[in-house]
């Protein structure tokens, strides 16, 4: 598994990783469409999507964008259903950390429901602290939120270590 910052020819992977778990779950918001159909303007306001690849598919997908004050967003964390409990979603999701606290942030905030027990699982591995909901929030399903405050002495590498493999499924073996 190799972790790659954005390119062109994953963003579909970016769309269909992310339609996938929220339409299992829920249903897709007007914000979900904006972010999807918007990637580009999250690029150029110094945001970075980052992939975990194996045999060039993209199987997780996170998004990381500074919102002002050095406050930065994570955002659309996905993986392949089938390649749960791999590394490849904490993966992505360390790189956008590692990416905000190289570019100067000192938090970072994310939005998530407590019905994604995976997703909050890793938030909490990282050191994300749940923290009160904003009552503005661009997504009805929305119904935590954390935050990460980066501390003041760091080396631009943050939360947890370590690496696992990812064994594809048996049925990823065929092509057609």
């Amino acid at each position: 598994m190799e972790i790659v910052e954005y390119q062109e020819k994953y963003k579909q992977y970016f769309i269909a990783l992310n339609r996938a778990w929220v339409e299992k779950y829920f249903r897709i918001e007007p914000a979900d469409v904006y972010t999807m159909n918007n990637v580009e303007k999250y690029l150029e306001k110094g945001g970075m999507i980052f992939f975990a690849v194996e045999g060039g598919k993209a199987i997780a997908t996170c998004l990381i964008f500074p919102i002002g004050n050095d406050v930065w967003e994570l955002s659309k964390l996905a993986a392949d259903e089938s390649r749960h409990g791999c590394g490849a979603g904490s993966a992505v999701f360390k790189a956008c950390l590692d990416y905000a606290v190289g570019h100067a942030a000192k938090k970072i905030t994310l939005e998530s429901n407590q019905l994604l027990k995976p997703a909050l699982h890793v938030y909490e591995k990282f050191g994300f602290r749940r923290v009160p909901l904003d009552p503005d929030s661009k997504y009805a399903r929305a119904d935590i939120r954390f935050e990460y405050a980066v501390p003041g002495m760091n080396e631009g590498r943050v939360g947890a270590t370590g690496s696992s493999q990812c064994a594809p499924p048996a049925e990823s073996n065929r092509h057609g």
